[in-house]
């Protein structure tokens, strides 16, 4: 069975079991009717996936695995804070009439600064790291940019992450303000390891453990009879994962070098409310 259903169902348990209700509270989401969005949530959730053993998408339900890497490629190749510039639709909420979402994601990757080996910006500064300095302490990036927030139209979920070598493997761990179970936790796990994955692929390593840490894991009001439907399903084997082996440049990857196969899952979830 899939190891990451095993941990997203006890994940989802703890919470709906143990955690902490925001109901009697002043909260800022609402649903499209205008009812605060209330949520169950626990604090300091760290889960731990080890790349090397299975690619972590869920069989509980189906993970639109190439949607998600071409929305990580959005902020971390093509640095872009346009949804223009996006196959998917999820960011349409956020956007303005031009469709940016303001100084957010992208636009903090596309950002330069002076490092000791010259001026670049955050994801070309990781790459030349893992190349140059693999056993540095200090390889990440950070786009909580508090200079910024006030013209970001999301503040970064996803904020920072860390990447660290240990001989020929690399590990990272992705810190998460919040994080909506339901809607975005695999997807998220999904998009951070394939980023793993291809770090190491260009910079001559092989892809070891992630570790998502979130500070705010929280599950809505309306989506908690989804979750239980969810976590009940039957489980299988997590799916095989390749990546084109001829790319050797960060930047020549797309969605379509992702290969996934024997990818057996249960049906998708569909209508599920999205509080803004």
């Amino acid at each position: 069975m899939s190891k990451a259903d095993v941990l997203f169902v006890n994940m989802c348990r703890e919470i709906l079991d143990n955690g902490f209700s925001s109901e009697g509270q002043i909260v800022r989401p609402k649903w499209e009717d205008g009812t605060p969005a209330h949520t169950i949530k626990t604090f300091g959730v760290v889960n731990r996936y080890n790349l090397k053993e299975e690619f972590p998408a869920l069989t509980l339900r189906p993970t639109a695995i190439k949607t998600a890497v071409d929305e990580m490629l959005w902020i971390w190749q093509r640095k872009s804070n346009n949804i223009k510039d996006l196959k998917g639709h999820i960011w349409d909420e956020w956007a303005d009439e031009n469709g940016s979402i303001g100084k957010a994601y992208g636009y903090q990757m596309a950002q330069k600064y002076q490092f000791a080996q010259g001026e670049m910006d955050q994801v070309d500064n990781v790459l030349w790291q893992l190349k140059n300095t693999p056993y540095s302490r200090r390889i990440m990036i950070n786009i909580y940019n508090f200079a910024d927030l006030a013209e970001m139209n999301l503040e970064p979920c996803a904020y920072s992450v860390t990447f660290n070598v240990s001989g020929n493997t690399l590990n990272a761990i992705l810190h998460q303000r919040s994080q909506d179970i339901l809607a975005a936790n695999n997807w998220n796990v999904v998009q951070y390891a394939v980023l793993v994955h291809m770090m190491a692929q260009v910079s001559g390593l092989e892809a070891g453990e992630l570790v998502h840490v979130i500070a705010d894991a929280h599950i809505y009001d309306r989506h908690v009879p989804i979750i239980e439907e969810l976590i009940t399903r039957p489980q299988y084997p997590a799916p095989k994962f390749r990546l084109n082996p001829e790319i050797t440049n960060f930047y020549d990857f797309t969605p379509d070098d992702v290969i996934i196969e024997d990818y057996q899952k249960n049906p998708q979830v569909t209508g599920i409310p999205v509080a803004v």
